[in-house]
């Protein structure tokens, strides 16, 4: 692999997305994410509400609280807690795939409530990974520290490999069984159209024959 090749695969790996986005005080957001397996996502939010008198987005009550949901792409739940209106979860894959990252309120306001922000910043991957923590804890040093980083950054890439070879299979899987279907549906459309001209074929024959046209 060329250096032009290690880099893409590290800007491609290392996934790094914030946003913000709007929604009712009552309303359920998802995302989608595409994550290899054994890998750790840590998402930061924060969450303000809409004053109407001022229009614009001030910070929620100390009572307000985000339920945070993530599905693994069996539809089953890795995480499922409520957290203030400002924090971040941690979660690790377990299997390749599509993961679900859902968030709503825990209002209990009626008529969908009031309008939110939601500041959305996920990192997926060795970007998840607080190194200044991480050289603290161990005492490394700034060569041992940049070491560590290139190393979880092989593995990273490694495990977005593998990923990406489990993808092109099921894709080959998929396109062979359609295909497959597709084969077998022109046969059998062959098969009723032989069968109707045989049919067809055969009547005209008891037509003429009633007539004594043969």
């Amino acid at each position: 692999m060329d250096s032009f090749s290690i880099v893409l695969s590290l800007i491609l790996v290392s996934s790094v997305s914030g946003l913000y986005f709007h929604i009712g005080e009552t309303e359920k957001k998802c995302f989608i994410e595409e994550i290899p397996e054994e890998t750790m996502v840590v998402g930061k939010y924060k969450v303000e509400l809409l004053d109407k008198a001022s229009n614009t987005y001030v910070q929620t009550s100390g009572s307000f609280g985000m339920h945070v949901l993530i599905k693994d792409p069996e539809e089953k739940d890795l995480l499922s807690r409520t957290y203030a209106a400002e924090g971040r979860f941690t979660f690790t894959s377990h299997s390749s795939g599509e993961h679900q990252v859902c968030l709503h309120s825990n209002s209990t306001a009626w008529f969908g409530g009031g309008q939110l922000r939601v500041h959305l910043d996920v990192q997926v991957g060795e970007h998840a990974n607080d190194y200044q923590q991480i050289a603290a804890k161990d005492k490394l040093t700034e060569l041992q520290l940049r070491v560590r980083q290139l190393l979880d950054q092989v593995d990273q890439i490694t495990k977005e490999q593998n990923y990406q070879r489990y993808r092109e299979e099921r894709f080959r899987q998929t396109s062979e069984s359609t295909n497959q279907r597709v084969l077998w549906w022109s046969i059998a459309q062959t098969v009723i159209l032989l069968i109707t001209g045989l049919w067809q074929m055969r009547h005209l024959k008891g037509f003429f024959e009633a007539k004594k046209l043969v």
